[in-house]
Formats: structure tokens, C-alpha cells, sequence
């Protein structure tokens, strides 16, 4: 079973992609979006879905450190609704707390320039996410 990853962001949707079987996510894209215009997301997404026949979606859910949905969290329940009504597919929440810092650690340790690290990082996170997502779910 293949899993696309998502991290969502005000201006940007990191992607990442798990191989064929379900077992490594791997480094896919960065997508630019105007800010609050979320339905612009579903046909590139859709694209990737039918391309790599992805059967299942993990969105990161950024909660706050004490468990509880704050904006960005909320941002992301209700993109996981857009996604769910347009792409009539499941869609997994994968708490992120953290996934971005240890996204930009792993690019200052591989001494990317912070200009680099900024154009990537949404994508990192993406992987990390779904990475996370795919070493526990069996």
C-alpha cells in the first residue's frame, strides 16, 4: 500500500511519498499555495493520488506541546475535510509536534544554506510525518 504524507502550512503543502510497500517515506515536493486558498491544493494533489496510486493520506496535525488543538491544528482538521469530500479518501491525522525543527536540524547538520533549508523544509517535515506514521502502524 502506497501513503502520501502531507505538511500543511499557511503558504506551502510538503509532500512526501512511501514506496510500494508502505514501508519508507521518501522526499517529494514542496506546493505554493496562496494563503487560506486550500481547494487550490486538491488538483496537484490529485495528480500525485492517481500517478503513484496512493491509497491512503497522512496529514500532520501540529498540536501544542500540552496536547491541545490550537490554529494550526485546526487548519489542518478542516483541510482533512476538503481532502476527505474531494478525494474520497481516508485521511490519517499524524501528530507533528516537533517534525519541523528536527527537519531544519537534519538540513543545518548536511550544512544546507539557510535560504535552501527554507525552500525544503515542509517537504522534510512531510517525510518525517509519514515516516513516523509508517514505523508504527503495524
Amino acid at each position: 500500500m502506497r501513503y502520501i504524507g502531507l505538511d500543511l502550512g499557511t503558504k506551502t503543502l510538503g509532500v512526501a511519498i512511501s514506496d510500494k510497500l508502505g514501508m519508507i517515506a521518501s522526499f517529494y515536493k514542496t506546493i505554493n499555495f496562496k494563503e487560506e486558498e486550500y481547494e487550490s491544493l486538491l488538483t496537484p494533489l490529485k495528480e500525485i493520488i492517481d500517478e503513484y496510486k496512493i491509497e491512503k493520506i497522512v496529514l500532520g496535525l501540529p498540536k501544542n506541546m500540552n496536547n491541545s488543538i490550537g490554529f494550526a491544528g485546526e487548519r489542518s482538521i478542516n483541510f482533512k475535510k476538503i481532502l476527505e469530500d474531494n478525494l474520497n479518501m481516508e485521511v490519517i491525522l499524524e501528530d507533528e509536534r516537533l517534525s519541523s525543527v528536527e527537519a531544519n536540524n537534519i538540513m543545518i547538520a548536511s550544512d544546507l544554506s539557510r535560504n535552501k533549508r527554507k525552500k525544503k523544509v515542509d517537504a522534510l517535515a512531510a517525510t518525517i510525518i509519514l515516516q513516523r506514521y509508517l514505523d508504527r502502524k503495524d
